[in-house]
């Protein structure tokens, strides 16, 4: 469920109400009681799916600091 934002014209109250998508929109004020709310439209989140089922390269990892790791334990190894 979204959660969407609300400004009311009289007395400039903005809030936040988590609700349904199907849900009617908020009309009443909260603070002033009057009929003058309207609802803000919003930029949204960021979805980021995890899991199996989705393209390696949807989400590609930098692995240059694994990689560097690697190597320097390697020549520690070699050094011992």
């Amino acid at each position: 469920m979204p959660t969407y934002e609300y400004r009311c014209h009289r007395c400039n109250h903005t809030f936040e109400i988590f609700q349904s998508i199907t849900a009617e929109p908020v009309r009443i004020c909260p603070v002033c009681h009057e009929a003058a709310v309207v609802r803000i439209l919003t930029g949204g989140s960021g979805v980021i799916f995890k899991g199996s089922g989705f393209y390696i390269t949807d989400y590609k990892k930098n692995h240059t600091s694994s990689d560097q790791t690697g190597s320097s334990e390697k020549t520690k190894e070699k050094k011992d």
